[in-house]
């Protein structure tokens, strides 16, 4: 099959650099074209980017050159791994001169007419693409995945709220350095401390389950009901954002009910068979001590949603754990799966 070429946005960043990883070798996409600040272009990729991933740099992209982001590219399918203080009007930009754009930014996300997706929860919304392409009078469009604590969370809540219906929902974060991007974190601020606040998270992790589990009518999304509170920390972890939850349901529950809904969730991505969908989108871990990032975020690929210790609250219905790998399924690989869909669907 002929691979489909594709850009990214940002590619020397922590998020563009996981989409080099992962694209290696892809079934459906080639990487093409390499795009970052104007300081970086010009010169080849190997030369510019601080490679951070504990995987070799892949040599189809080592000696790319780099360029600018300029709705110039060959490739008419692009991947966003930009900082926010940019992506929206350089997304936009590419959106009206026709291309995909397949978003890891946050500053889309909330466009009425914009999917907010993640395969096995809400494929509906990618309905909404042909009412974008009117408002931007083409071909091109955009398509973003949620924040990365935000995909965890709606990935648990979705298979739950439809059998026993979500009421109540309180989240607490510890994540991961590397959500902060590089540098980050000062190492003074990180080691031997808990810092309790990230910037804007707590309100993106309140609102985007919402859109994400809402019906789409027409071309936009009427949002979920339910109420969230988040609490979100950062942690001196490196990969990996563990969150605890404590849910209220519609329905009397018991911890066996939930667990065995988890265990046998799948959503279109298995059923297509798309190259990074995980067979098990969520596994249920058994040991009391799990799960734990440093042992399981990267099991099926850092594509699945780790959930354990599932058991009855004292004040809602149901606690339990879970763990996401915040630059996998919570970024780049969460963009990725959503092209593939999407070239599934025969939109790409």
């Amino acid at each position: 099959m002929k691979r489909i070429p594709v850009g990214i946005l940002g590619a020397t960043g922590a998020v563009g650099q996981r989409f080099v990883q992962l694209l290696e070798n892809h079934s459906y996409f080639e990487i093409t074209d390499l795009c970052a600040s104007e300081r970086s272009a010009g010169k080849s990729y190997k030369d510019v980017v601080l490679w951070r991933l504990p995987t070799k740099l892949p040599a189809n992209a080592a000696n790319l050159e780099v360029k600018t982001c300029e709705a110039n590219t060959g490739a008419k399918v692009v991947f966003s791994g930009l900082d926010s203080t940019v992506a929206g009007e350089i997304e936009e930009n590419f959106a009206r001169a026709g291309y995909a754009v397949i978003s890891n930014s946050k500053n889309h996300r909330m466009d009425s007419d914009v999917p907010l997706l993640i395969g096995e929860v809400n494929p509906d919304q990618i309905k909404l693409i042909e009412f974008q392409k009117k408002r931007f009078g083409g071909d091109g469009f955009i398509v973003t995945n949620p924040n990365c604590t935000t995909v965890g969370l709606a990935m648990v809540l979705k298979p739950l709220d439809e059998a026993f219906g979500v009421e109540r929902v309180v989240m607490t974060s510890m994540q991961a350095l590397s959500g902060a991007g590089y540098p980050g974190v000062s190492a003074l601020d990180a080691v031997d401390n808990v810092v309790p606040y990230i910037e804007d998270e707590e309100e993106k992790v309140e609102v985007e389950p919402l859109k994400l589990l809402g019906k789409v009518y027409g071309n936009e999304v009427k949002f979920a009901s339910f109420k969230i509170d988040a609490h979100c920390n950062r942690v001196s972890v490196r990969d990996g954002h563990t969150e605890t939850l404590s849910i209220g349901f519609k329905k009397r529950v018991t911890t066996t009910q939930v667990t065995r809904v988890l265990k046998n969730f799948r959503g279109l991505p298995q059923k297509l068979g798309l190259p990074s969908a995980p067979k098990e989108p969520i596994v249920v871990v058994e040991e009391a001590n799990r799960p734990q990032p440093v042992l399981d975020r990267d099991i099926n690929g850092g594509m699945s949603i780790i959930v354990g210790r599932i058991r009855e609250s004292n004040v809602l219905d149901i606690n339990l754990v879970l763990l996401v790998h915040n630059t996998i399924r919570g970024a780049a690989g969460a963009a990725i799966l959503n092209a593939e869909l999407l070239k599934a669907r025969g939109i790409i």
